[in-house]
């Protein structure tokens, strides 16, 4: 602020991360998009909270608003692990060190500026505001919780991707309003006095049941996220109304996609790239992650019901166009630490870039929170033909040898036979242009499991899928004379998943050679499917009950089946298949075993 001779900043920004000046940090993005609008903004990253608060009379009373974020992910799926113990590292913190930020830091850092600042405009943003936007389950404190713009100090929440509402805000507030009576901008979450709600539902409002009722039934709650999820994957969704005692949350609908420029916008910002030079010489792992890759496009439309992107980010895909994806590989190739590999083109899901609907007045109208499950849509433009064309422009490019696909493949896609020729041979060609020039030893995909009961409930395809796929990969991989791996993904305990299915599991992906390493047991986070379903026992769509293992012990037992050839886990296994009557079983994965056991 000295060396640029301001008197006061418009907006001081607390995070819960690293500040890293990179277009995959929120805070960045943030900060370089009210910058860009003209605004002074100053951010304080990783505030202590224990101390005499220094941190946060750092830059004083800002002239507009003072912005909180917990960071880039939920704080308690950042703390914590499945089992619900302490992690002992954390990924956005220089040298990953823990214990750098509070659990719950949108509650934290609001209320102790609240303190300080009684009258400066507080808004909240991020992950953790943004999916805690209604009430919710929370895993760690295994209740249902309120809104959190009950429990924080905050005056507003914007959820989602926040750069056109937070520049609207200010804009706002720098015209005069105040910040409590801005109750209508879109995708934000506001307070609201009960008497000025609506009376009754319409096609614009959707009254959900109160917080209260909730705490009550699991089934009121069950039916809430329905609503919820189809409202947030809609292109012009309803606003939804929720009473929390003698007030009602309103939470405006989400804005409209972003178009191309919108999101080139935000992207071609002056970043430098780099971690701030506070932290030299200290690793910031997430940084490292990212560092080389680019993202390409935002939201996801695979709707899975463990995944909380559609929730955040949308449905509908916002691609950058190719000279903002070719300008920033460019950009790239000058860091004077590149080595001629770009580690990720990709995004949310790694070939949805520049995919929509042929129709999108059909589009409009939808309430499918997939477009690839139980069918892949056909209104969905699945031609590849265009990425593959990013592809080959980006390994064009003087200086890059080779880029890489980190993210994940929904193979689904890419292998959908839509009838039209010319789609149909671009999509075989994008699976094998991938495998061949864009592996880096390994590829990652994700199959979540291979039983079709619990594969319906995840909303992903049928395991068959993936042995047509890995069919594919291991030609390519003979006819090109290369040795790369296949690493599939796995979630043990979601709901609708029976120890039986997880033997199963173990049985196929035996048979399939595979020892597996990416796994994981299945953790509750707020606004999906999934959690929905573990919390209440219900699921939302169809009001059916659904078994879920809850019990440390249950998922303990469900968990222990990725590792059927680790010795130390054989007598336990053998012993649960003995109690669950399936001998079969203990045949299929240890043979020898069982024909002892027999005699």
């Amino acid at each position: 602020m000295k060396a640029l001779g301001w008197e006061q900043p418009d907006v001081v920004l607390f995070s819960g991360d690293a500040y890293v000046d990179h277009p995959s940090f929120g805070a960045a993005v943030i900060g370089r998009s009210l910058q860009a609008a003209g605004y002074k903004v100053a951010i304080v990253p990783q505030p202590n909270w224990q101390d005499d608060l220094r941190d946060f009379r750092k830059f004083e009373i800002p002239r507009l608003f003072f912005g909180v974020s917990a960071g880039a992910m939920d704080s308690m799926v950042n703390h914590y692990t499945a089992n619900r113990r302490r992690r002992s590292d954390d990924a956005y913190t220089p040298g990953a060190r823990h214990g750098a930020r509070p659990d719950y830091p949108t509650i934290v850092y609001s209320e102790i500026l609240r303190t300080l600042y009684p009258d400066t405009p507080i808004v909240a943003g991020g992950i953790e505001a943004s999916l805690r936007r209604l009430s919710h389950y929370d895993y760690w404190q295994d209740r249902l919780r309120p809104s959190i713009i009950t429990e924080c100090k905050a005056d507003m929440i914007v959820y989602g991707m926040g750069e056109k509402p937070v520049v609207e805000i200010a804009r706002r507030l720098e015209s005069g309003e105040d910040i409590s009576d801005i109750k209508d901008l879109m995708q934000s979450t506001v307070t609201v006095p009960a008497d000025l709600a609506p009376q009754s539902a319409d096609k614009n409002n959707i009254i959900l049941h109160s917080f209260e009722d909730c705490l009550k039934s699991k089934r009121c709650q069950a039916e809430n996220f329905k609503h919820i999820e189809q409202q947030s994957n809609r292109m012009h969704g309803a606003t939804l109304w929720q009473r929390h005692g003698e007030i009602f949350v309103k939470v405006n609908p989400m804005l409209p996609p972003m178009t191309t420029d919108d999101v080139d916008a935000s992207f071609d910002l002056p970043y430098t790239r780099l971690p701030h030079p506070r932290y030299f010489g200290k690793t910031i792992p997430a940084y490292e992650m990212i560092r080389h890759s680019v993202c390409m496009h935002r939201g996801c439309f695979g709707g899975c019901a463990f995944c909380t992107i559609s929730a955040h980010q949308g449905k509908f895909i916002a691609s950058r166009s190719k000279k903002s994806i070719l300008e920033e590989a460019r950009k790239i190739t000058s860091m004077p630490d590149f080595k001629g590999y770009i580690s990720d083109l990709g995004g949310p899901s790694a070939n949805m870039w520049g995919m929509k609907g042929k129709d999108t007045a059909i589009c409009a109208k939808c309430l499918r929170p997939s477009c690839l499950h139980p069918a892949v849509c056909p209104n969905l433009n699945t031609d590849h033909s265009p990425l593959i064309d990013i592809y080959r422009s980006v390994d064009a490019i003087p200086g890059i040898k080779k880029s890489f696909i980190g993210s994940g493949v929904r193979y689904d896609l890419s292998m959908h036979r839509t009838g039209d020729k010319s789609t149909d041979a671009a999509n075989r060609r994008y699976n094998e242009e991938l495998i061949e020039k864009h592996v880096s030893g390994r590829l990652k995909v994700a199959p979540e499991h291979t039983e079709d009961a619990v594969l319906k409930l995840m909303r992903k395809p049928s395991f068959s899928l993936f042995y047509d796929f890995r069919k594919i990969f291991e030609g390519v991989n003979r006819r090109c004379g290369m040795k790369q791996q296949l690493i599939p993904y796995f979630i043990s305990s979601h709901p609708g998943c029976h120890e039986a299915d997880m033997a199963e599991l173990a049985v196929k992906t035996k048979e399939l050679n595979m020892h597996l390493e990416q796994v994981q047991d299945f953790t509750p986070t707020p606004m999906t499917l999934a959690t929905e379903i573990y919390y209440t026992g219900i699921h939302p769509y169809t009001g059916e009950k659904v078994y879920c293992a809850t019990r440390p012990e249950e998922k303990l037992a469900q968990r222990q089946y990725f590792f059927w050839y680790d010795h130390t886990y054989r007598q336990s296994i053998i012993r649960s298949l003995q109690r669950i009557h399936r001998p079969d079983l203990i045949a299929a994965l240890f043979p020898n075993s069982y024909t002892k056991h027999r005699k």
